[in-house]
């Protein structure tokens, strides 16, 4: 049996509404890169969904029992297209204002779940 967790982050878009545009059609269905999709499902990442409200974006992830966020970053590192997907969205992204210098999406602290 397989345990599934889910995982939130937060990002900034720049606020400008040319370039939100552009990164919008960037992450509409059947743009992402397919190396980019293959990296994403490789660390062991089921979904992953990205929700914008204004500049501010929402990511959920549901991730299987082998993701390692450590493992997931040293394989983007070691990949040249997702290095070169990563630069061209930071032309896009912008850190958190409480972010530490160079991180983008920060993960979000649960505060409440609804009693089952």
């Amino acid at each position: 049996m397989s345990f599934n967790k889910r995982l939130c982050f937060a990002c900034d878009l720049k606020d400008n509404p040319e370039l939100i545009a552009e990164y919008k059609k960037y992450h509409a269905e059947g743009n992402a890169w397919p190396e980019i999709t293959k990296s994403i499902k490789d660390a062991g990442i089921i979904d992953m969904q990205i929700y914008l409200t204004g500049n501010r974006m929402f990511m959920i992830m549901e991730v299987d029992a082998s993701f390692n966020p450590d493992k997931k970053s040293k394989m983007d590192a070691e990949n040249p297209k997702v290095q070169e997907w990563e630069e061209l969205m930071w032309g896009f992204q912008q850190e958190l204002p409480w972010a530490k210098k160079g991180e983008k999406w920060i993960a979000l602290e649960q505060i409440f779940q609804l009693e089952k």
